[in-house]
């Protein structure tokens, strides 16, 4: 078969959402979000499984009810720039906000990491719905969804403008000549719009694969649409086959109705697979993880995350939902309509709205080994996913997927038995994008390439994109 599976892992250390009691896991370092030499080894192991990708989720706000995770954590680049030393192939994924960050300093912290990794980057664009944030960063309230998202639009395109600061051949380096820098092929980027006015150029070459890979998590109409017809990669909410069925088929009809490839809009949907010897073992082991995971206070100090970080705590548990729609159009808009609409369609009280949310549920890929490769062939067969964006609680869950799952899905010819390129748009399928004045020059327009939003073609991937919330 032609089209192939694809695998990411998020890696978490002493536990990320629905993680709480990860922390108390003797197999866990107590300083595993701190300590490089951890995120290296689940690195190294994905790798030798071939996996496509290494994500590090992030965020910037906490309180004290966030999981242990949160509390404590590197920042995502410098990470995967400690990472990209220790491996050779696996993609480097990193989010970072384009509320709280300038596209000069995005464009050339993700173009170091793409050079320092070889071609392995990718940014996980997101727009910050921790609402908190903003008093971090000297502002009184974090921006509306509009311009969070108008924000992030002209960020990427920005961006995007100055990874193509130099063409590919800007450097002869001819010494004969005395010539290092062929000046015709460097490009000022004279940006100047809503939000942003960057001159550049940028300081920072192309890499083997272009320019980064721009990742994204569009859940809303707006955000599903603007992703599909720009990103590159997409992490999935998940939910059940038909949910991811259907989130599948919307995306992929969308960038197809905007003039792109749909098999180039990867789409990752997440999981958390639980693997042992046999299918019962696995299901009781995928309860006690709940139980272990079970803290109702922290749960309840979560749920607040998709409200602006609202306290619930002031509130009755056992008095009806209260009326919090509003602040969900500056926290997880999406997320957080829904929670409102359930509950007030089930006339749930604040106590049943986090039991609800949060009551237990296997995952579909919960099983003996064979089990769980059978509910991978199924879902990516189905077209409910083109990968799995897998996360898990321990290395020895990890090595356990790699040894028994992934063996299994290589001789079905789902999954790759060999890395065939060096770049993580190699892994991917996705084409090299060609730099926006190259591509000008040789339609005799050099000249008319202006603004970064300007320059992309409609509808393809060097295009402008949008963005998901971060985790």
């Amino acid at each position: 078969m032609t089209r192939k599976l694809h695998l990411a892992v998020a890696a978490y250390g002493v536990g990320g959402p629905g993680q709480h009691g990860l922390w108390k896991d003797s197999r866990v370092p107590k300083n595993a979000s701190t300590d490089i030499r951890y995120y290296i080894r689940q690195a190294q192991i994905a790798e030798q499984a071939l996996f496509d990708a290494f994500f590090i989720v992030d965020s910037q706000f906490i309180t004290a009810d966030y999981p242990s995770h949160y509390l404590n954590r590197l920042e995502p680049l410098t990470l995967l720039s400690a990472v990209a030393t220790h491996t050779e192939r696996i993609g480097l994924v990193a989010t970072a906000s384009s509320t709280y960050n300038s596209p000069f300093n995005l464009a050339r912290r993700f173009a170091s990491l793409d050079l320092i990794s070889g071609g392995r980057a990718a940014w996980n664009v997101v727009t910050s719905f921790d609402t908190g944030t903003s008093r971090n960063y000297g502002l009184d309230e974090h921006l509306d969804y509009a311009t969070r998202y108008g924000r992030a639009l002209e960020a990427v395109q920005v961006v995007h403008g100055l990874w193509d600061s130099y063409e590919d051949d800007a450097f002869p380096a001819d010494v004969g000549r005395n010539v290092f820098l062929d000046p015709s092929k460097l490009h000022a980027l004279d940006h100047v719009g809503e939000h942003f006015s960057v001159a550049g150029p940028l300081n920072v070459s192309r890499s083997p694969q272009g320019r980064p890979v721009i990742f994204q998590a569009g859940v809303s109409p707006e955000g599903r649409d603007l992703a599909a017809r720009v990103a590159e990669g997409i992490y999935a909410p998940g939910g059940s086959l038909e949910q991811a069925q259907d989130y599948y088929a919307d995306v992929k009809r969308r960038a197809l109705a905007a003039g792109r490839d749909p098999d180039h809009v990867v789409i990752f949907t997440g999981a958390a697979p639980v693997v042992a010897a046999t299918d019962e073992l696995a299901h009781r082991r995928s309860r006690e993880i709940y139980d272990e995971d079970d803290d109702f206070d922290r749960k309840l100090g979560f749920l607040g995350r998709s409200f602006g970080a609202y306290d619930f705590s002031r509130h009755d548990l056992d008095a009806p939902f209260p009326d919090v729609a509003h602040l969900a159009e500056k926290g997880g808009r999406t997320a957080g309509a829904a929670i409102v609409e359930k509950a007030t369609a089930q006339r749930l009280t604040l106590r049943q709205v986090v039991d609800t949310l949060t009551e237990y549920r296997a995952s579909p890929f919960t099983g003996a080994p064979g089990t769980v490769a059978d509910a991978i062939e199924h879902w990516f067969t189905a077209r409910a996913a083109d990968g799995l964006n897998l996360n898990f609680r321990t290395l020895e869950d990890l090595e356990r997927f790699a040894g028994d799952v992934v063996p299994l899905l290589q001789a079905r010819g789902l999954f790759r038995t060999r890395y065939e390129s060096d770049t993580l748009r190699g892994h991917l399928g996705l084409p090299v994008p060609e730099n926006r004045y190259t591509q000008a020059r040789r339609a005799g327009q050099v000249g008319q390439v202006g603004q970064a939003g300007q320059a992309g073609q409609a509808g393809q991937a060097d295009a402008p994109v949008t963005v998901g919330g971060d985790r």
